[in-house]
C-alpha cells in the first residue's frame, strides 16, 4: 500500500475535479482528536472505500461530509466549490447523501411516499392542493425500474425486507440529485445473493458517474469492490491504494500497525451441561453457533432463552429447572444476551461505567450502599481488557463508536459473571481487530467454564469460532454440524438452504 502522503497523486491530480474532497481536516471532542489533519478525496465514477478500526475517525469524517459536524480546521469542497455545511440539509442540497446502517425510511408510509417524502407531487382540485397519487405511483415505478425492482408502490415499507428497503433508500438518494453517495456498512444485514445485487447496483451508479464512499469492516468486500481505499488510524490517513495494490492482510496491517493473526479454534473438553432445552444442549467450555437465512428465526431462538419471546422457554440451567418468562429471570439464572441492535443492549444517556455495572448493582451493595471503589475497579479492568476507547468511563455511551458500544455490552455481562452468553450478531459493524478481540474473549470465557450460543449471518465467522453449529429454519433446529465432522462454509450453507 501507499503512504498517505501520496494521496493527492492517487486522487487523480489537478486535471480531474474531485466530487468531494477534504484537506487538512481536524476535529476534536474535548481532549480526544477524532481527526488530525486528514486528506481524502472521491472522484466521479469511483468507489472509494474508507476503512479503519473502531474509533479511527471514519464516523467523524462521514459526519463532516454529511453536514452533521463542522470541522475545527480544514477545507471541504464538493465539485470544486468550498462548502461549510451547517446541517445535513446543506449537504444534501450540495449533492451529498448518506445512507446509514439504520435506514432513514418511514416504515408506516408506502414505497412511493418514502421516495417522494419532502417533495410530494400535488394537483389542485377546486383550487385545493392534494397529493397526486397517480403521478406518485408512476414516479416510484420509474425510479425503481432503474434497479430492476418493481414492488407495489402502495405497499408499506415495513413489509419489505432490509435489502428491498436499502434499494428504496438508494433510489431516494438519486432522486435528491445525489453526486456523492456515502454507504455505511451496507452489507451488514444482507445475504450473499442480496450483496451480489447491491454490488451490481453500485457498478451501475459508478458507470453513471456517481461518486461512492463505501464504509465497511468486511475487508474481502473492499478488495473485490473498491477502486481505491483509504485507511484511517488514530484520526489520520495512514495509507491509500488503488485496486490491485492491496489485500485484506495489507489493510489489517495498515489499520492496526501489525499483521493479521490467524484465529484458530482452541479445542476444549466439554464440561458439565450449562443449558438444556428440547433442542439445544450447551456444555461448559463450548461455543455453539446458530446459522440460518434471514428470517429463519435463529435470533428468536436466543430471544426465547432470554425471556424476550413467547412462549417462554422452560429449560434446565446448570441442572436447575428455570422458567425464562422475562429477562430478569434469565439474568437471575446466569444468562446474559448481546442483542443485534446496540440500542437494545445499552442505555444511551447513561455513562460507559453505568452501563457496564447496570446488571451487577445487586452484587456491589454493601450495607445498602454501592461499593463505588469495587465498581470502578471492575470497569477499569474490563475497559482495558476489551480495549474500549476512549478510556473515559464517565463518557456517555452514546458518544462511543458502534464497535466500542458493542464492547460495552459484552463487558456488562462479563462484569455480571454470567454462566451463559447469548450473542446475536455480536461482531456486526465491528472492525477486524475488535472482532478478533471479542472472539478471544469468548474463548477465554468458555475456557473459564462458561458457555456461548452465537448467532451470526457470517458463515465464515461461525466456521472459525464455533465447536458446533446448529442449522435453523422456520424457528426450528434442523441439523447439527460438529467440528469433528468438518465445519466449513460450504457445509454450513448447504445445511441452512436444504
Amino acid at each position: 500500500m501507499t503512504s498517505a502522503s501520496d494521496a493527492e497523486s492517487l486522487a487523480g491530480g489537478a486535471e480531474h475535479e474531485a466530487a468531494a474532497k477534504v484537506e487538512g481536516v481536524r476535529k476534536r471532542f474535548g481532549a480526544t482528536a477524532a481527526l488530525d489533519g486528514v486528506d481524502f478525496a472521491v472522484m466521479p465514477g469511483e468507489i472509494h472505500a474508507l476503512v479503519g478500526e473502531n474509533g479511527a475517525g471514519k464516523s467523524t469524517l462521514v459526519r463532516i461530509l454529511s453536514g452533521v459536524y463542522r470541522p475545527d480546521q480544514g477545507r471541504v469542497t464538493i465539485g470544486g466549490q468550498d462548502c461549510s455545511f451547517t446541517s445535513p440539509h446543506d449537504a444534501i442540497a450540495s449533492g451529498v447523501v448518506t445512507i446509514p446502517q439504520e435506514l432513514r425510511l418511514v416504515p408506516t408510509l408506502s414505497v412511493a411516499e418514502n421516495l417522494a417524502l419532502g417533495d410530494l407531487p400535488v394537483r389542485r382540485v377546486l383550487g385545493i392542493p392534494i397529493v397526486d397519487r397517480a403521478r406518485l405511483r408512476a414516479d416510484a415505478r420509474a425510479q425503481l425500474a432503474r434497479f430492476d425492482f418493481a414492488p407495489d408502490p402502495d405497499r408499506s415499507v415495513r413489509h419489505l425486507g432490509f435489502a428491498e428497503q436499502q434499494i428504496i433508500a438508494i433510489a431516494k438518494a438519486l432522486r435528491l440529485r445525489c453526486r456523492v453517495l456515502i454507504l455505511d456498512e451496507p452489507t451488514a444485514a444482507l445475504e450473499s445473493p442480496e450483496i451480489t445485487r447491491l454490488f451490481a447496483i453500485l457498478a451501475r451508479l459508478k458507470d453513471q458517474g456517481t461518486a461512492i464512499v463505501y464504509v465497511s469492516h468486511r475487508l474481502e468486500e473492499i478488495v473485490a469492490l473498491a477502486d481505491r481505499c483509504t485507511v484511517l488510524r488514530d484520526g489520520r490517513a495512514a495509507a491509500v491504494a488503488r485496486r490491485g495494490e492491496f489485500s485484506a492482510t495489507d489493510l489489517v496491517h495498515a489499520m492496526t500497525g501489525r499483521m493479521e493473526q490467524d484465529e484458530r479454534v482452541i479445542v476444549t473438553t466439554p464440561g458439565r451441561v450449562l443449558l438444556d432445552t428440547d433442542s439445544v444442549r450447551l456444555h461448559a467450555g463450548e461455543i455453539i453457533g446458530l446459522a440460518g437465512l434471514l428470517g429463519s428465526g435463529a435470533g428468536r431462538v436466543l430471544q426465547r432463552l432470554f425471556g424476550l419471546a413467547h412462549p417462554a422457554s422452560v429449560v434446565r440451567v446448570d441442572d436447575e429447572p428455570r422458567r425464562l418468562d422475562r429477562p430478569l429471570a434469565a439474568i437471575d439464572a446466569g444468562i446474559g444476551m448481546v442483542p443485534p441492535a446496540r440500542e437494545l443492549g445499552l442505555v444511551m444517556n447513561l455513562s460507559v461505567r453505568e452501563n457496564i455495572l447496570l446488571p451487577s448493582l445487586g452484587h456491589l451493595h454493601r450495607v445498602g450502599l454501592i461499593n463505588r471503589r469495587a465498581g470502578d475497579r471492575v470497569v477499569a479492568e474490563l475497559m482495558d481488557m476489551l480495549d474500549i476507547r476512549p478510556r473515559r468511563p464517565g463518557l456517555k455511551v452514546s458518544a462511543l463508536s458502534g464497535g466500542n458500544q458493542q464492547k460495552v455490552i459484552v463487558a456488562k455481562w462479563l462484569a455480571r459473571r454470567v454462566k451463559v452468553l447469548l450473542l446475536d450478531e455480536p461482531t456486526q459493524g465491528i472492525d477486524v481487530a475488535a472482532k478478533s478481540q471479542i472472539h478471544a474473549l469468548l474463548r477465554d470465557f468458555v475456557a473459564r467454564g462458561g458457555g456461548v450460543l452465537l448467532h451470526s449471518n457470517e458463515l465464515s465467522e461461525l466456521a472459525r469460532s464455533c465447536d458446533a453449529v446448529l442449522a435453523v429454519r422456520h424457528g426450528h433446529i434442523t441439523s447439527r454440524i460438529d467440528r469433528a465432522d468438518g465445519l466449513d462454509e460450504e457445509r454450513l450453507h448447504a445445511a441452512i438452504v436444504t
